[in-house]
C-alpha cells in the first residue's frame, strides 16, 4: 500500500480540482424551490402593498370626505361590523404570519496567542520530527503547503507543536476552552450583555464531541441560567456554522425577547493525522486553530445597536447521493490511524451542491432584470429545445460583499471564475486563508471581520456567506447591514495589522 502511494503524483491532476461549469445544466426543480421559499411569507408580501395603498388613499381625503365617511358608517351598522371584522382578521393574520426579525448584535473571532503561531517552515520541521511520515509524504505535504495559499502566521495548538506531539483528551479540552472562552469573553465585553441574559446556546464542532458536551462546558464556565436552550452540533463539517445560524433563527421565531449565542469552531488536537495516506494528509496542511462567537437577538430594542439583520438562509444537502456522502470521511487508514479522507470527487461534488444552492437562492435575492434574463434562456432551452446555455445571473447585483469559506486556494480560484467575481470581492476570503488558514466553520466570520476592519461595510450593504461541509452540504446566509461599521471603534483580530493587507499571494510560494 505504501509503495503504491509513493508512486502517485504529488499533486492531483488539475482537472480533478475544478468545479463543473455551471452553464452546462440548471435543474428546474431548484428554481421552483427558490420560489417556494419566496412565497412562504406570501401573506406578508400581499398585505404590505395593500396597507400602503389604503394609507395612500386615506392621505388624499379632505376633512369633509372624512366627515361624510363617518356619517355613512354611523348609519350603516352592517358595513361597520364587516369592515371592523375584516380589519381585525387581516391584522391578526399579518402579525401571526410575519417572521420575527433576527438581528446580529455583534460577533467576536478568537486570535490565539503568539506562542501558538506556526510558520510553514516550523510546520515542516515539526512534521519531520514526529518520525511518522515517509520522505515522500513529507515532500507531498511541502508541495501542498506551497500551493495552499497559507502564510507564515497561522496558529496550531500546543499539543501539535510540541516535540513529541501530545494529543490527548485533556489537551483537546484545553484547546476548546481557549477558543470558546476567548471568543465569548470578547463578545460579552463588546456587547455588554450578561451571560445570565442568554436564552439559547448553540455550539458546532465537527470532530471533537466530548462528554460533558462543549455547550455544557460553556454553561458551567459562565454559570448560565438553568432553563437555557442548548444544542451541540457535531459531525456536520465546515458549513455547520450556517446550520447553527439557521437553527438559532428558527428558535428565535418561537422564543420572544431572547438572545442566542452561536459558537463556531473546530478542534485540531485530537484530529491531527500521523499516518501516510495522502488523501488524509491534505487536512494537516490546511486546517488551523480558530473560532468565533456570534450574538443574535429578536428584541426590537436591539435593532438600533445591531450590525446586521438576517435576511435569508438556504441549506442544500446532497447526502442522498453515495458519491456526495462519502467524499469527506473520517476513518482509519490501513494502519489503524484515524484521519479525514478527501475524495478526488470533492470538487465536482462541491460544484454540484453550490449550483443547487445558488439556483435556489437566486429568486430570493436577484433583481427582476436578472431573473427575466435567466428565465428567458431557461425557457428557450427547456421548452423550445434551443441550443443555448442558461444565463448565469450576476450575483454582484444582489450583494456588495462575499464571504466564501476559506477551504483552500483551489476552491476559491474556481468560485471566483464561476461566479465572475473580482479580486476585490475575493479579498476577504483569500486574506483569511493566508493569515489564519482554514479555521473550518468560523472562517466566514474572520472574513466578515476583515471587511469591517477595511471600513467597507456601509449601511444597507448585503453580504453573502457561503460554506461547504461533509455530508455533502452547501449552505448560504444573507445579511443586510443596519449601520455603517466604523473600523476605528472595532475590536477584531485584524485591527492591529489590517494596514498590512491585502498582500500578494503567489500561486506557488516555495519553501
Amino acid at each position: 500500500m505504501a509503495d503504491r502511494k509513493l508512486n502517485m503524483p504529488l499533486i492531483p491532476p488539475l482537472s480533478s480540482r475544478k468545479l463543473p461549469d455551471f452553464k452546462q445544466s440548471v435543474k428546474l426543480k431548484y428554481v421552483k424551490l427558490g420560489y417556494h421559499y419566496l412565497i412562504t411569507h406570501g401573506m406578508f408580501l400581499f398585505l404590505s402593498p395593500l396597507i400602503i395603498l389604503i394609507a395612500a388613499q386615506m392621505s388624499t381625503f379632505s376633512l369633509k370626505d372624512l366627515h361624510d365617511l363617518w356619517d355613512h358608517l354611523r348609519f350603516n351598522l352592517i358595513s361597520v361590523i364587516v369592515c371592523s371584522t375584516l380589519l381585525v382578521f387581516l391584522s391578526t393574520l399579518y402579525f401571526l404570519t410575519r417572521p420575527r426579525p433576527v438581528y446580529l448584535v455583534d460577533f467576536a473571532c478568537y486570535k490565539p496567542e503568539e506562542a501558538r503561531k506556526c510558520t510553514r517552515q516550523i510546520f515542516m520541521e515539526r512534521s519531520a520530527l514526529t518520525g511518522s511520515f515517509t520522505e515522500g509524504n513529507l515532500e507531498f505535504q511541502r508541495k501542498i503547503l506551497e500551493r495552499s495559499g497559507l502564510g507564515e502566521s497561522t496558529y496550531l495548538p500546543d499539543a501539535v507543536l510540541r516535540v513529541p506531539p501530545n494529543p490527548s483528551m485533556a489537551e483537546a479540552r484545553k484547546e476548546a476552552e481557549a477558543v470558546m472562552y476567548g471568543a465569548l469573553d470578547q463578545l460579552f465585553e463588546k456587547t455588554k450583555v450578561k451571560p445570565k441574559d442568554i436564552g439559547i446556546l448553540i455550539v458546532n464542532c465537527s470532530l471533537f464531541n466530548p462528554t460533558p458536551s462543549l455547550s455544557a462546558m460553556i454553561i458551567n464556565h459562565y454559570k448560565l441560567r438553568g432553563n437555557i436552550i442548548s444544542y451541540n452540533l457535531g459531525g456536520m463539517g465546515c458549513s455547520a456554522g450556517l446550520i447553527s445560524i439557521d437553527l438559532a433563527k428558527d428558535l428565535l421565531q418561537v422564543h420572544p425577547n431572547s438572545y442566542a449565542i452561536v459558537i463556531s469552531m473546530e478542534n485540531i488536537t485530537l484530529n491531527w493525522y500521523f499516518g501516510n495516506e495522502r488523501s488524509m494528509l491534505v487536512s494537516n496542511c490546511l486546517f488551523r486553530m480558530g473560532g468565533a462567537a456570534i450574538l443574535l437577538s429578536n428584541r426590537s430594542s436591539d435593532r438600533r445597536r445591531s450590525k446586521y439583520r438576517l435576511v435569508h438562509t438556504v441549506r442544500t444537502h446532497k447526502g442522498a447521493d453515495d458519491k456526495c456522502f462519502s467524499c469527506v470521511t473520517q476513518e482509519e487508514d490501513p494502519n489503524g490511524k484515524v484521519g479525514v479522507s478527501l475524495s478526488k470527487d470533492l470538487m465536482a461534488v462541491a460544484g454540484d451542491a453550490l449550483k443547487t444552492n445558488i439556483t435556489t437562492l437566486g429568486p430570493l435575492v436577484l433583481p427582476m432584470s436578472e431573473q427575466l434574463l435567466f428565465f428567458a434562456t431557461l425557457v428557450g432551452k427547456k421548452l423550445f429545445k434551443m441550443k443555448i446555455k442558461p444565463y448565469i445571473p450576476d450575483f454582484k447585483l444582489a450583494f456588495e460583499h462575499f464571504c466564501i469559506h476559506a477551504g483552500g486556494r483551489a476552491v476559491l480560484d474556481e468560485l471566483e471564475k464561476n461566479l465572475h467575481l473580482s479580486d476585490w470581492h475575493m479579498e476577504p476570503s483569500r486574506m483569511t486563508l493566508h493569515r489564519f488558514g482554514n479555521t473550518s466553520s468560523s472562517s466566514l466570520w474572520y472574513e466578515l471581520a476583515y471587511t469591517e476592519a477595511k471600513g467597507r461595510m456601509k449601511k444597507g450593504d448585503r453580504t453573502w456567506q457561503i460554506a461547504f461541509g461533509s455530508g455533502f452540504k452547501c449552505n448560504s446566509a444573507v445579511w443586510k447591514a443596519l449601520r455603517t461599521v466604523n473600523p476605528a471603534k472595532e475590536k477584531n483580530p485584524w485591527m492591529d495589522e489590517i494596514h498590512n493587507f491585502p498582500v500578494d499571494v503567489p500561486k506557488v510560494s516555495a519553501l
